[in-house]
């Protein structure tokens, strides 16, 4: 199957799962809080995370749909964490997909709980994986616990957060980047792996491929933030002007040959898979793009 054609149908996929999965509850009182969740779950997007799980699963062996649990739930986290990104009190941004950001539609307090209540659901999403190995279900939920939380997704907010008074050194932007947005790209490509019961050298090679191409991915945002347009983007640009980026300390020449360099050391880990499918295409799509 061609590239576009699997990435299509995988994000098809994980849109109805999560779809089916919320249309149970539409008529519990708390039906706005539901609506909210939906409004920015269901918004469309790259679905990058998911599309690299199930591709994981799938150059491992397996039934691509056994990581359609996991491909949701780290798809519920990473919109948890866009729904607070926006909020007055962290980005304060108005579009978030082309749309008004969920605060703007429902309010702070309400868009403060769709997103808690995704991060809470994505729990209940991942438990429902069958493994070959039930005892894997303790390290899946172990890896995703700790790239969402204060060691990996939150911690990056924090280091963020605490470094917006001074300038930092390459080495701090690499590790607030790996954190903000490579941890759940680690997630994603891990628990493909773990649903598809692979090795633990398949594990390694999938994290070492998310950890570069998370640095990759990252850098090339910073650089669309600076030379993309609002219509490009789906989303404001120009905000992370006053913020610690590469775009800053390096200056766009310098980022494009980074993009560059972590795209190949993520290529490189794919040698531990005999076919590494979609992945190298995939890569580069995400590395080139323009919003």
């Amino acid at each position: 199957m061609k590239f576009r054609e699997q990435t299509g149908l995988y994000r098809e996929y994980v849109e109805k799962f999560m779809q089916d999965w919320y249309a149970r509850f539409h008529d519990e009182p708390q039906k706005q809080l539901f609506e909210a969740m939906e409004y920015s779950l269901l918004a469309g997007g790259k679905r990058l995370r998911p599309i690299f799980a199930f591709e994981f699963c799938r150059i491992c062996g397996a039934d691509w749909q056994a990581a359609a649990p996991f491909a949701a739930a780290v798809e519920m986290i990473h919109t948890y964490s866009l729904i607070h990104d926006d909020l007055p009190s962290m980005d304060n941004d108005d579009l978030r997909r082309g749309r008004p950001t969920n605060h703007k539609v429902y309010g702070e307090a309400m868009a403060i709980l769709a997103g808690d209540s995704l991060l809470t659901d994505a729990f209940a999403v991942a438990a429902t994986a069958q493994l070959a190995q039930p005892q894997d279900m303790a390290f899946a939920i172990s890896v995703l616990s700790e790239c969402a939380g204060s060691l990996g997704m939150v911690g990056g907010q924090v280091l963020d957060i605490c470094s917006e008074e001074r300038e930092c050194t390459e080495e701090e932007i690499l590790n607030i980047q790996s954190r903000k947005t490579g941890a759940l790209i680690n997630a994603a490509c891990v628990l493909g792996v773990i649903a598809a019961g692979g090795t633990e050298e398949q594990i390694d090679a999938a994290a070492s491929f998310a950890g570069a191409l998370g640095i990759a991915f990252q850098i090339r945002d910073d650089m669309l933030d600076v030379i993309g347009t609002r219509d490009e983007m789906g989303k404001g640009v120009g905000t992370d002007a006053e913020k610690n980026t590469f775009v800053q300390l390096y200056g766009l020449q310098k980022c494009e040959e980074l993009v560059q360099k972590y795209t190949r050391v993520a290529l490189d880990a794919l040698d531990a898979f005999e076919d590494p499918g979609i992945l190298p295409e995939l890569a580069a799509s995400l590395t080139d793009r323009r919003n």
